[in-house]
């Protein structure tokens, strides 16, 4: 597609508006007394596709974000597929191949892009209401009747191969893939998403249309759109687009996801040679994205090491220097979750590091968290938690995660009562419930031969090497 100089201009006073629109919504973020999830339509067609429609017309935009179930857990022995072809949706169709496709979303200031998790794929794109009804048609071509065309497809599995191989200079991109494999085992939540080196070589354009016909079907998917639209309109088009989308044969059955296992203290040892640091996480198994704990859970682990001034960041960077920063989290899958304290520090420190970040993390059952401490963390958590679903992109993502992940939307419409009836005695039972207090799963990336001594301190002792394909202990 060739752009004439009116029409480059005309694409890039389009950008600026939307930019201001975007600005304009980020601007009225002031949310004041109880937040509660925006009204949205709940249907489905004929032939099983969810639909969601969330009606918003504060500015003229519209985000649309189709949701399928097929996540590295659906990869098999296949690790890295699913991440694969979800990116290789965007080489194009028969129809728009992958400049056409790239021009015209530019060309409106208009975005398309896909993204993979554990969980499943989202194809998300965002656009102006006005060009809804010429991209809307793209979008459904995209996710329907991908080209996976063959050339584009071997230069996007070279820069996938590429950035694996990258990723493993520094160890912050890849420790969730260790510490997941290493407290998963055999099951599928242990499959890194993007895959290996090895496992993604050998990935044919052929395996990508294998997946997309067995996965990438109606009645495993939602079509969220949120925006500025009219329901009776839209409902209309999406019917129209998406209601001849057929399913071939039964969906397949979903491999055992696995349960975290920590009968005893471990500790995965991964050299880097190279290293003038070590980056550690230690845990265990943390929770499901519906739980019901899971929104006071949010504000103990704003106390622990979910904002600057938590007592990790505060012990192990302010009051020490043994950091830059310290964390902690619950990383909450669709079925399962784990949880984990991270940080890294130079390799001379890792002694003193590891000990204060021990120590600190028992603190939650050695002081416990006073009422002063538990209103501050109260008081910042629901401050946060508004800006999070201002504009349409975010509040599509939320509806999608919500599909994928089964949480009602009283888990977001009573977040604020939950947040206030948390009390002292209540996040006490909380933190006895379900942060993991001993036989504790370490990962320590680093300088083998210097740390050794100290990881056999915390548990049983796997050694890898960054340099090796994949993520978990070599089969011998």
């Amino acid at each position: 597609m060739k752009l004439t100089i009116k029409q480059a201009v005309a694409g890039i006073a389009k950008k600026q508006v939307l930019l201001a629109a975007c600005v304009a919504t980020l601007s009225t973020g002031a949310w004041a007394g109880e937040f509660r999830l925006p009204a949205f339509e709940t249907s489905k067609l004929a032939n099983g596709l969810t639909i969601y429609l969330m009606e918003r017309h504060d500015v003229p935009l519209i985000s649309v974000q189709a949701v399928v179930k097929a996540g590295s857990v659906a990869d098999g022995e296949q690790a890295g597929l699913s991440n694969l072809t979800g990116d290789a949706l965007l080489l194009g169709t028969a129809t728009y191949n992958k400049k056409t496709l790239d021009q015209t979303f530019d060309f409106r200031g208009a975005r398309i892009a896909s993204q993979t998790n554990a969980d499943a794929t989202a194809l998300i794109a965002d656009f102006a209401r006005d060009d809804a009804n010429t991209l809307l048609p793209i979008m459904a071509d995209v996710l329907m009747h991908p080209g996976f065309d063959a050339r584009e497809f071997v230069k996007l599995r070279g820069r996938t191969v590429d950035g694996l191989k990258q990723a493993k200079e520094s160890p912050r991109n890849v420790m969730q893939d260790y510490y997941r494999s290493m407290l998963f085992g055999k099951g599928a939540y242990a499959i890194p998403v993007a895959g290996s080196v090895s496992s993604v070589n050998v990935l044919e354009r052929t395996d990508a249309q294998a997946f997309h016909q067995r996965y990438y079907r109606p009645d495993n998917a939602a079509l969220v759109v949120v925006g500025d639209f009219k329901p009776t309109v839209m409902r209309a088009k999406l019917e129209q687009l998406f209601g001849s989308w057929q399913a071939a044969g039964t969906l397949p059955v979903m491999h055992d996801k696995g349960v975290v296992h920590a009968d005893k203290a471990r500790v995965w040892l991964v050299n880097k040679p190279d290293a003038g640091e070590t980056t550690f996480m230690f845990g265990g198994a943390g929770i499901a994205r519906n739980d019901p704990d899971y929104v006071p859970l949010q504000v103990i682990n704003t106390i622990l090491g979910g904002r600057f001034t938590s007592w990790l960041n505060d012990e192990l960077r302010v009051n020490s220097g043994l950091t830059y920063g310290a964390r902690s989290g619950f990383s909450s899958l669709a079925d399962a979750g784990t949880f984990a304290v991270s940080s890294f520090t130079a390799t001379a420190k890792t002694e003193a590091a590891l000990a204060l970040a021990d120590k600190t993390y028992h603190r939650l059952w050695d002081k416990g968290i006073d009422a002063a401490t538990l209103e501050s963390a109260k008081a910042y958590i629901k401050g946060q938690y508004p800006p999070r679903f201002e504009t349409n992109l975010q509040l599509a993502g939320l509806l999608g995660d919500m599909f994928v992940s089964k949480v009602g939307r009283e888990q977001i419409d009573h977040f604020m009562q939950d947040v206030d009836s948390l009390t002292v005695e209540k996040a006490r039972q909380l933190v006895d419930k379900h942060f993991p207090r001993d036989k504790l799963q370490m990962l320590l990336i680093g300088k083998a031969e210097v740390i050794r001594p100290i990881a056999s301190r915390y548990g049983e002792v796997t050694e890898l090497e960054i340099a090796a394909d994949g993520f978990a202990p070599t089969k011998k």
